[in-house]
């Protein structure tokens, strides 16, 4: 069994220590507080002026080091500082009423890229090359997804007709009722939903499954409803938004998502396939300009 602290290793330190916080004893979540409060001042900070500004002992703080699975104080501070070179917590990006514009957009730049970092690191690159594998063999993709899933569903509908899969992805409810009542055992389904709790999106799965259709879901939770009708799970997994003002980085983390598989999609195209996808970027490039094509 994969040790807790093990697994949290790769991670972001700043997004272990909120995720470890809850389960700490009381002494070590003071230092937990320090760390999230005062990420840059505890960076340059020695172990006593830690444990002074923590309001607990010097060993209370070597053993905060070594239950978040560092190699003691320096250590710890090395992958602080790789922390904050990669955006601070999330619980440090809450954006107020009276921020400023320049510290929103700053808010919302750290709190993508920890977000995205911390969906890199969760990413399963078996169930993506067996995703890409599936499509090369489709005869066609229907893409299901509501609000935020529904911007990436027609994302994949732009990018997949370019490099010679068809593929739909319609908005109307209906029209997609109909579609997975129509597919066959060759066509594959991809079911997009961050909760994988949108009954609509589990049904339209469910219904393509019954044709024989294989299922790909991409989700942000791979204990959800949505995972029990799929043969391929993609789960991309962001860090929640902490308040009412914070954007959707779930959408983000998967439109990347949808640009890995696209590309590795494209890669696999034969000369013949990546000749037509130059001519027609060329094409597009001469629109563009308003030149001739």
């Amino acid at each position: 069994m994969t040790d807790p602290v093990d697994s949290l290793a790769p991670r972001n330190i700043l997004e272990t220590v909120r995720t470890m916080r809850p389960e700490m004893r009381r002494s070590d979540r003071k230092v937990a507080d320090a760390v999230l409060e005062y990420p840059r001042k505890l960076m340059n900070a020695t172990v006593a002026e830690t444990a002074e500004i923590a309001g607990v002992s010097q060993p209370t703080v070597i053993r905060f080091c070594t239950a978040l699975g560092c190699e003691g104080f320096q250590d710890f501070k090395i992958r602080l500082a790789q922390s904050l070179v990669l955006g601070t917590p999330a619980t440090q990006s809450a954006i107020n009423i009276d921020d400023t514009p320049d510290e929103v957009a700053a808010k919302i730049f750290d709190y993508t890229m920890t977000s995205l970092d911390w969906a890199r690191h969760k990413l399963d690159m078996v169930q993506i090359n067996e995703a890409v594998e599936l499509i090369l063999q489709a005869r066609s993709l229907e893409i299901f997804g509501f609000g935020a899933s529904g911007i990436v569903a027609q994302d994949f509908q732009q990018k997949f007709p370019l490099l010679g899969v068809p593929c739909r992805a319609t908005v109307d409810s209906h029209q997609q009722l109909m579609a997975a009542s129509m597919m066959q055992p060759d066509d594959v389904a991809v079911a997009i939903s961050n909760t994988g709790k949108t009954m609509l999106v589990i049904e339209l799965a469910r219904l393509a499954k019954e044709q024989g259709s294989k299922v790909i879901a991409i989700t942000g939770s791979d204990h959800s409803a949505l995972a029990n009708y799929s043969d391929i799970l993609i789960n991309v997994e962001t860090l929640e938004n902490t308040d009412v003002f914070t954007p959707t980085t779930s959408r983000i983390a998967a439109l990347v998502v949808v640009d890995i598989i696209s590309t590795l999609v494209a890669r696999r195209l034969d000369k013949v396939a990546n000749q037509r996808l130059v001519r027609m970027k060329r094409y597009l490039s001469q629109v563009r300009q308003n030149e001739p094509f």
